[in-house]
């Protein structure tokens, strides 16, 4: 709820205004390699912001067996590239596309993609990172055993590919249907492909995937005649037991289909480069055919290349940093990375796949989708409704209308392309929704918007919402991992609340209040952790707070990384656990604790351990802000400081964990600039420390927002005094309006601690329960 001097209406008439440009660009500070190694699992390929296209190389498409580290299709360690793929996740710990897989060929053609380990084996090829030029909507890389220059570049709806040949070799391009990141045997259940009279190239795919009977469709042209081609259906190929295709039928004609096509495009020896543009859409063909038309103009590469790059600077240009040239572009990276999902999905004539599996058309807004809700409802779309709120409207909209279109009623849990994969736990689309209305964003129904809440949060049959809402909890006999799921669900209905208030829908407001409070029913005083219920209401046994796993208590964590999850009523975890002293000494515990990463080792999420804090995923996010709550913000200054150490670095292996569609990116912007949104759907951002010296948000309303700090070293690592606009800060939040009316934020920092400030309990962030 708002509690500032400033309406509603006000808040929204200022949130929607555009975006001023930044005073210098930004995107040529941006490092896409960052994340590429590890556990980041980002690609460092071509697009644009929330762009439909990722293109990008694929070193590897492994089976579902050892997928992840290969969640993006790149690892920077890998030695070979086996194609470029048009479709992309950023960061995810799942994954699936690598669409529309394409490799230009110099000399003789092999159709499969052969051993890493065994040179020439198949249409792989080395390559050297030297050879690598990554930036903003922009890639290349040499492919060492053809002598082929690859480059690529981006817009919203086209790949854009340019292809330099060794001038004696003659040039092909190969097209792969049957790769698949994630892949197992018998993904693709259908493909096909077909040259049209005009020589454009088409064709589609169904997958059993992630998301069952997704399909794709693509449209593809070349600047070069083709001399000759040849269209293969490799079904005898499928790696399982009992299949009996038709053989390997290469055709020199116009159309093939099956479960395993590949297309070999020839164009002799080249003089000039071949470039190459292929559309994509989750509709049809003659939907890609018009996206090709419409968005795919000319053949200037050189110009796409530039309107990709200030794409990236105009959607950069909300925040001025002033800082080294390597904090800059740690910080403009992770903004970078945060400004990529969810992704277009929608064809220029407004048709989108919805998941119900059929077409539907909006009515002018863009429809978005790749929503990993369970991460990015936490910092990263929070950080849209600050930078660009003209975005999350159609955000919003996205998410009604995917809810408007759902079999079930559901607003999105994890979906891409419009499809639902129920991945992850909780309802936490509706927190975004909450959000962007108590924080002033207007432009959608937001009674249509509630209806969409309430018929999601009264589903009985989705992850036991049945016994929820009847014993207020959720059985862990019943469902796998109830006791995060009644914690999730608590703090959901806590969001649903809040908005209910800010309409004046007091009724609801007063239901999902009350089973905001559900989160009690999972504290057990006598051991001191948030814990699982079994139906008859006793706490499941034997118990350890150090287990995490598939059908525990608690999703990709343990009770020590789950007991801190109340955002919604931290005060009332405060007085749960004992009162201030308490609830920090269990903190320090916490983050203090001598812990062997073996113990996670079948948990792949669980990474970037600081003591039981996991960082590298998004439970504990929250964590080190909550000192804020218990009257002591130096810690939270302190934990801060040995996170951003640990945890962010530059480099490919700068990420510790997966960045979740952004939001390890957007935890990093937040904290960087000194405040963390802890309870989306609230109007207050716990204050931590800033990390930059100096950075001002462009709110496009004529106004602006600075935060600043002096001195700016790590010899003065805690927080002395704060001002806004001059005058002293004696609370540790800050309100969204006090961000929204311009101004400065300034911290004067120091060598020690300054334990006074935010002390008191009238200096906390807000919760549902009174600070005793």
């Amino acid at each position: 709820m708002l509690r500032s001097g400033l309406s509603l209406a006000l808040l929204a008439a200022l949130a929607i205004l555009p975006v001023l440009q930044a005073a210098e660009p930004h995107a040529p500070e941006v490092d896409p390699r960052i994340g590429t190694g590890g556990d980041g699992h980002v690609f460092p390929g071509a697009t644009v912001p929330f762009g439909m296209i990722q293109l990008s190389p694929d070193t590897a498409m492994p089976d579902f067996k050892r997928a992840y580290k290969w969640a993006a299709g790149y690892q920077y360690n890998d030695p070979t590239i086996m194609g470029f793929s048009h479709t992309h996740f950023s960061g995810s710990g799942h994954s699936d596309l690598g669409d529309v897989l394409v490799m230009p060929i110099a000399g003789d053609v092999k159709l499969d993609p052969g051993d890493e380990k065994v040179p020439g084996s198949g249409y792989r090829s080395r390559f050297e990172h030297t050879s690598e030029v990554e930036q903003a909507g922009y890639y290349a890389v040499t492919l060492s055993d053809y002598g082929v220059r690859a480059e690529f570049t981006a817009n919203r709806r086209v790949g854009w590919h340019r292809y330099t040949f060794p001038a004696a070799k003659p040039a092909h391009l190969l097209l792969d249907l049957r790769p698949s990141i994630y892949d197992y045997p018998g993904k693709v259940l259908w493909s096909s492909l077909q040259v049209r009279a005009d020589g454009t190239i088409t064709g589609c795919r169904t997958t059993r995937g992630w998301a069952p009977g997704r399909e794709l469709c693509f449209a593809l042209r070349f600047n070069q005649p083709m001399t000759a081609r040849a269209l293969y259906n490799r079904e005898t190929d499928l790696p399982y037991k009992g299949f009996k295709g038709p053989g390997y039928q290469p055709q020199d004609q116009n159309a093939q289909n099956g479960r395993a096509i590949v297309g070999v495009f020839d164009f002799g020896k080249l003089k000039a480069p071949l470039q190459v543009k292929v559309a994509i859409s989750p509709v049809s063909e003659a939907n890609a055919v018009a996206n090709l038309d419409q968005d795919g103009k000319g053949w200037n590469f050189d110009e796409q290349r530039h309107s990709a790059m200030e794409a990236w600077n105009k959607a950069l240009a909300p925040i001025d940093m002033d800082g080294s040239k390597p904090l800059r572009t740690q910080f403009y990276t992770a903004l970078y990375h945060a400004l990529m999902s969810p992704s277009l999905s929608m064809d220029v004539n407004n048709e989108y796949r919805g998941p119900d599996h059929q077409v539907h058309r909006t009515d002018g807004f863009d429809f978005y989708s790749s929503w990993s809700i369970w991460d990015v409802y936490r910092a990263q779309q929070p950080l849209m409704i600050l930078l660009h709120p003209d975005r999350s409207v159609d955000f919003v909209r996205s998410l009604i209308a995917a809810q408007q279109a759902s079999p079930f009623g559901m607003l999105p849990v994890w979906a891409y392309q419009g499809l639902e994969t129920w991945c992850m736990t909780g309802y936490h689309a509706v927190a975004i929704i909450a959000d962007a209305y108590v924080k002033g964003i207007r432009g959608y129904d937001a009674d249509k918007a509630m209806q969409a809440m309430l018929s999601t949060a009264t589903y009985g049959d989705y992850g036991d919402l049945d016994d929820y809402m009847k014993l207020g909890y959720v059985p862990i006999d019943k469902e796998v991992e109830g006791g995060s799921k009644t914690q999730e669900y608590a703090y959901d209905d806590w969001a649903i609340a809040q908005m209910a208030k800010a309409m004046g829908k007091h009724d609801i407001y007063d239901g999902f209040e009350k089973r905001a409070g559900y989160w009690r029913n999972g504290w057990d005083p006598k051991t001191g952790f948030m814990r699982a219920r079994l139906s008859g209401g006793q706490f499941r046994e034997p118990f350890d707070p150090a287990s995490a796993g598939y059908g525990d208590d608690y999703t990709e964590a343990n009770a020590w990384q789950y007991s801190w999850y109340v955002p919604q009523d931290v005060a009332g975890l405060i007085t749960a656990m004992g009162g201030d002293r308490a609830f920090t000494h269990k903190l320090d515990e916490l983050f203090d604790a001598k812990v062997d990463p073996a113990i996670f080792k079948n948990v792949e999420d669980i990474t970037g351990l600081i003591g039981w804090y996991a960082h590298g995923n998004e439970p504990s996010h929250h964590i080190a802000y909550l000192y804020d709550y218990a009257g002591q913000p130096w810690k939270t200054q302190a934990r801060l400081k040995q996170i951003m150490d640990n945890e962010y670095g530059p480099g490919p292996a700068g990420l510790i964990g997966n960045d979740d569609l952004g939001q390890m990116s957007a935890w990093y912007i937040f904290t960087a600039l000194g405040f963390y949104p802890v309870t989306p759907a609230s109007d207050e951002y716990a204050i931590g420390r800033p990390f930059v010296p100096r950075a001002t948000i462009h709110l496009g309303n004529g106004r602006s927002f600075t935060v600043s700090c002096a001195p700016f070293d790590d010899v003065h690592p805690y927080v002395g005094q704060v001002t806004l606009n001059g005058k002293p800060l004696d609370r540790v939040y800050l309100k969204h309006a006090d961000i929204l009316v311009g101004g400065e934020l300034h911290f004067t920092m120091q060598a020690q601690p300054n334990r006074d400030w935010g002390k008191s309990a009238s200096a906390r962030p807000t919760a549902m329960s009174p600070y005793r």
